[in-house]
Order: C-alpha cells, then sequence, then structure tokens
C-alpha cells in the first residue's frame, strides 16, 4: 500500500480517550503548534546572575522619563526593583526601635555566633529582617561592624529575637552594645503559600481551650501576594489585603542608583508630606491599581472611608484617590476622590485594565469598572453572573479578549463572557490541588499568540504544571515547569519570568525564549500522537520503514538529533507491545539534514508516533513524516 502519511490535528487532546483522539496528539512536553505543526518550545536564561529571596507572585515593569528601565519584584520576604540586572532592596521600614527601649539590648554567649536582642514589644516575626546601627565597641568579643548591619530573625521568643552573626563570642555578655542603637524593622514576611498554622494565638479564645493554650484546629493564612502599578515615575505596591506603600523616583536630576537606596514607605507618609490627612488613606487595600488615562489610583476591596482599622475592610468596596494627587483621599467637592461599592458576589478577587475598561472580578459576578469624566468620576456595569474565578491572578488580556481560568472551566471575554472551549479540561481540573489553586497564575506569550496558566497540581502543594491556549491556532498543550510569576512586557525584549522552590531556594528571574535550553541544562521535549490504525484496526499493521520530515532550524548542537518513536499494541486498553529490539527500535536524525529513511519494524492493530529530544543545543520542528506500513494479517 502507499506510503501513510501522519499528520494530526493541531493541540493536544485529552478530553477523548487515546483510540478515540485518532488524528490528533494526545501527549506532549515544552512543546508548541506554530503553522499547525508541533515543534519545540523556546528556552530560557537567567536575567541576572543575582539571585533574590523569596516566592516572587508579581512583577511589575515601566520605564520613567529618564529611561530607566525598572521592573518591580514583590515576594513573600522582601520588594525589590531590579535595573541593570541587579535587585535594589525597597522593602519598607515598619518600625524602629531606638532609645531606650534598645539601650544595651545586645548579649552574647561565649563560644556561639548566635546574638541575642532583647526589645519589649519588637513585633517581629521568625524570617523578617532588622537594619542594626549604633552599637559602640565589640560586644562580647564580636565587632560592632558585624551587628551593625542587616540580619534575618532566626527566632522569637517573646520580647526578644536571635541574629547570627560571623564571629563566635569570646565571653558571654548581659546587655550590652551602648545606649545609641537604632534597630529598623523591616515590615514581617507572609507565607509562601496557603498554610494552616497551630499553636498560641492562632485561633480566637474558645472555652473548649484555655487563653494561652494552643488551638486545637489550624488557622489558615493566605500566601503573601503584591499588587503594584507605576504613578508616572513613581511606583505603588499593596500587600493583598494589607497595607499600602510608595516608592518615589524623586527629581529626573538624582541619580537612578541614588534613588534606590531609598525605601517604599506607607502610602500614608505620602498623604502627610502632601499636608493631607494620613487617616483617610486605606489603611489596607486587595488591590491597588492606577487607572492611566485620568491617573486616579484605585483600590479595590478597602477600609472604608473614616475608618482606620482594617477589621473594619469592605471587601467589595472600591476606593480612589483624587486625580493626580495620590495622598489626598478624603471626598470633596473641589476633588475627584470618592468611593462606590459592588453590589454581587463576597468578594473582589482582581481587578484586570483592558484597552477600553477595567474589568472587575468578584467570586461570581464580572464588572465593567469605567471613568466616567462627571461628578460620579467612575461607574460600574454589570457584564456577567454565575461565573468562578481560581485565583486572583488566573485571567489575562490579550489580542483584545480577556481568557481566566474559573474553577471548572476556562472563559473568555470579547464584550460577552463565554466558556472556552478546551480539550483539556478534564484533564487540568482534575489534576488540580485546589487547596493551593491561590499559586495559579497566568500570563501572555504575545510573540506566539500564547495564553499560559501555571498551577499545583494534585500532588503538589507548589506551582508545577502549565497548560497554554493558542488562540490563532485554537490549540491547548501542556507541560511541567516551576514558575511563580510571569510577566510579557514590549519595555524588555523578552517574557521575564520567575522560579522559586517550595524549599525557598534564591529566587532566579529567567528571560524566556532565548535559545533552546532550560537555562545551561538540556530541555526534554516531545509529542506523542493518539494510536492510529489501518481499518478501524480489522488488520495488524507492519511498518518497514519511515521517511521523516523535521527541521531543526534554530539548533545551536552541530550534531543536534531527535529521536523517533513508533509504539505499537493490539488493543487500546492494552498495553504497549513488548517487542524485540529488531522490531521496535528508536532511530536518530542527523543535524540539520533529512536522514533519508529510518528502518523501523513494528507490528500491532494500532500504533502511535513519538518524536522527542533530551540533548543541549536542539531544535526541531516536525513536517509531515511518512510512514511504510503494510497489511499484516488478522488474528
Amino acid at each position: 500500500m502507499p506510503f501513510l502519511k501522519l499528520l494530526f490535528k493541531p493541540g493536544v487532546n485529552r478530553d477523548a480517550t487515546n483510540y478515540a483522539n485518532e488524528g490528533g496528539w494526545y501527549d506532549c512536553e515544552k512543546v508548541r503548534f506554530f503553522s499547525g505543526f508541533p515543534q519545540k518550545m523556546g528556552g530560557w536564561i537567567r536575567a541576572t546572575s543575582e539571585t533574590f529571596l523569596g516566592t516572587c507572585r508579581q512583577l511589575w515593569n515601566w520605564v520613567t522619563s529618564t529611561q530607566d528601565n525598572l521592573l518591580g519584584v514583590g515576594t513573600n520576604r522582601k520588594l525589590y526593583i531590579e535595573v541593570g540586572g541587579y535587585f535594589y532592596d525597597i522593602t519598607p521600614i515598619r518600625d524602629t526601635l531606638t532609645t531606650p527601649d534598645t539601650d544595651d539590648c545586645i548579649f552574647t554567649t561565649n563560644g556561639s555566633n548566635i546574638v541575642t536582642i532583647k526589645v519589649i514589644g519588637h513585633g517581629c516575626d521568625d524570617g523578617a529582617f532588622v537594619i542594626i546601627s549604633g552599637v559602640t565597641g565589640n560586644v562580647g568579643g564580636i565587632p560592632n561592624a558585624e551587628i551593625n548591619t542587616e540580619h534575618e530573625i532566626t527566632f522569637v521568643n517573646n520580647d526578644e529575637f536571635t541574629i547570627t552573626v560571623t564571629t563566635n563570642a569570646t565571653s558571654t555578655v548581659n546587655g550590652g552594645g551602648g545606649n545609641s542603637i537604632d534597630i529598623e524593622c523591616q515590615i514581617n514576611p507572609g507565607p509562601a503559600f496557603f498554610t494552616g498554622v497551630y499553636g498560641w494565638g492562632s485561633g480566637a479564645w474558645s472555652g473548649n481551650f484555655g487563653w494561652g493554650l494552643a488551638s486545637p484546629e489550624p488557622v489558615f493564612i493566605d500566601q503573601r501576594d503584591w499588587f503594584m502599578d507605576n504613578f508616572d515615575n513613581d511606583f505603588v505596591a499593596n500587600i493583598r489585603n494589607g497595607p499600602i506603600y510608595y516608592w518615589e523616583r524623586d527629581a529626573p536630576a538624582i541619580d537612578i542608583t541614588t534613588a534606590l537606596t531609598n525605601r517604599a514607605v506607607p502610602l500614608q507618609d505620602i498623604a502627610t508630606a502632601g499636608g493631607y490627612d494620613p487617616n483617610d488613606v486605606p489603611s489596607a487595600a486587595m488591590q491597588i491599581m492606577v487607572s492611566q488615562n485620568d491617573k486616579h489610583l484605585l483600590a479595590f476591596g478597602a477600609v472604608p472611608f473614616g475608618q482606620t482599622n482594617p477589621n473594619t475592610f469592605d471587601p467589595l468596596l472600591i476606593r480612589w484617590a483624587d486625580q493626580n494627587n495620590p495622598g489626598q483621599w478624603e471626598p470633596l467637592p473641589i476633588n475627584s476622590a470618592g468611593f462606590l461599592r459592588v453590589s454581587r458576589g463576597s468578594k473582589i478577587i482582581r481587578a484586570l485594565p483592558t484597552r477600553q475598561e477595567t474589568l472587575v472580578f468578584t467570586d461570581t459576578h464580572l464588572y465593567s469598572f469605567q471613568f466616567l469624566g462627571t461628578t460620579d468620576v467612575f461607574g460600574l456595569q454589570e457584564l456577567a453572573d454565575n461565573i468562578s474565578v481560581i485565583s486572583p491572578r488566573s485571567m489575562v488580556a490579550a489580542s483584545c479578549n480577556t481568557h481566566s481560568m474559573g474553577t471548572d472551566r476556562f472563559y473568555m471575554y470579547d464584550g460577552l463572557v463565554q466558556p472556552l472551549q478546551t480539550t483539556l479540561r478534564e484533564y487540568v481540573f482534575k489534576d488540580i490541588n485546589f487547596n493551593q489553586s491561590p499559586q495559579v497564575i497566568s500570563g501572555t506569550n504575545e510573540g506566539f499568540y500564547e495564553i499560559w496558566w501555571f498551577y499545583p497540581s494534585g500532588d503538589s502543594d507548589w506551582v508545577n504544571r502549565y497548560v497554554i491556549y493558542n488562540y490563532k491556532e485554537n490549540a491547548w498543550y501542556y507541560g511541567s515547569l516551576i514558575r511563580t510569576a510571569w510577566l510579557d512586557t514590549p519595555l524588555r525584549s523578552f517574557p521575564l519570568a520567575v522560579s522559586t522552590d517550595q524549599d525557598q531556594n534564591p529566587g532566579i528571574l529567567y528571560t524566556h525564549e532565548v535559545g533552546v535550553n532550560d537555562d545551561d541544562q538540556p530541555m526534554v521535549s516531545y509529542i506523542e500522537s493518539a494510536d492510529f490504525d489501518i481499518e478501524d484496526g480489522e488488520h495488524f499493521a507492519l511498518t518497514r520503514r519511515m521517511i521523516p520530515d523535521v527541521s531543526f532550524s534554530g539548533s545551536t548542537n552541530p550534531d543536534a538529533e531527535v529521536n523517533f518513536v513508533m509504539r505499537p499494541r493490539n488493543f487500546p486498553g492494552g498495553s504497549f507491545n513488548d517487542q524485540p529490539s529488531n522490531s521496535q527500535r528508536v532511530i536518530r536524525a542527523s543535524a540539520n539534514q533529512y536522514t533519508n529513511q529510518i528502518f523501523i519494524r513494528a507490528r500491532g492493530r494500532q500504533m502511535a508516533f513519538r518524536i522527542e529530544s533530551d540533548d543541549l543545543g536542539v531544535q526541531w520542528q516536525l513536517g509531515a513524516p511518512r510512514l511504510d506500513v503494510r497489511v499484516d494479517g488478522k488474528q
């Protein structure tokens, strides 16, 4: 019989059985579709040799009027600005401890490099960072230079905490360092992921257990998350459901390196400096955002005006500051500050700016939020009800449409909200750890018309998988990759992404779509077809040879090669045949040229075709290989 041309539909389908999906692809890793054909995904390299502390959940890129290309990086432990390959720590200061509370507060133990700091009411948590200055002379044989610097707190016990220095103490000192000590306490860190805690203070006092005793039930704490935007040259950020902070670029005449020595400050400080009441600034906000066209600083979910206690937080309230005046939040007839409240849902999950409107997602509804330019300033219009949202970062705008991930399906908004048809619905939603669903993030890869979602699989407490929708090819595919933040920005040449593992090793910023490797390691890439047969499987098929069609354009390895694999079996529910090595063979194609033919011998009622690579420097795109196959009897 003539050669069988192996052409398969773009995309991977796991919502049909392997056999029912004949003519399509069934499994893949690190591949994408381009012009209807599969190819290995682009690689990534480290964007900078530096690392940072903590798990990053958002990146924000902007360029100032002095052409500083700045990148905000918010982690559960720190707040940074990256520029020129360096991470500058702008983490806000929560409190400054000073004399007399800090007088002679340094305690050492002979032979130990662990230093105890005793200050009543310090308010620091384990893992927080403090900057100590003003210690005079050596303390217990430890040079004061080792103490007068930034430290990570290693242990907290009531009104004391410990730090670790390099030099072991040569004597025990029960209080030293002088009476000029200042301790700047940075904001306390938050959990890297959704966490249950036990212990004193973790739950409300109850008659079932006494005051000061551990709660028998865990109290769950949300992961630390940041939202960011730029107000002209300046940078504004808030901890989700927490305080708002502001970093000033200052006058253009100030060198950017000098500006980056300044830390972000509470927005209340900006209000005070502008002559406004700092108590008018929301003491907590779910998400801040700048309405760039009209220059209003917005807070979605906020503490109401006239309240300062964060416990009065209203998760459906939207507030905004006066136009071009981020420190003035008091609504007055002479300004445009104001507020309104979303009417349906229990809380705002996310506000997403698009080209013509800001979309406001609650846990059940979608609204359009628009600048009116009237005395009402802003208005709301309901767009859809009975929707779901899996996480605050599960929605993204691309190609004039918005795509989002719910708890059991994907959605698209193009003026109307509608379910987004997918061939991977059951495969994805039956393999998500919903306890860690806040980790789900999304992003675009506009160069390849892709929407990416990263999520934690069912057996993982950490984001470790991705699913991609290619809106040009109308194709879906998936794979495994740890990324906690993603940003496709036109201000940088390629998409940026962050990797931090669950063990809290230093975070790494990557540039994607550069090269063909996993940084300096090989990238494992493959795609496998669904089973196909001859005459509906009535006859056995015997393959003898294959005429490959694969391009290696873009490879950096002069010996680039791929594996072609034929996998026969006799029944859809059966295992792949265990055949002798001379009848089932992995064949390698040479670099930068077509192999004329590959002799391959495999026999079965159904067969699956697979192409794979796992070497450095290999890039491939599959075309239309042909298979020499004939009928080989019935059984």
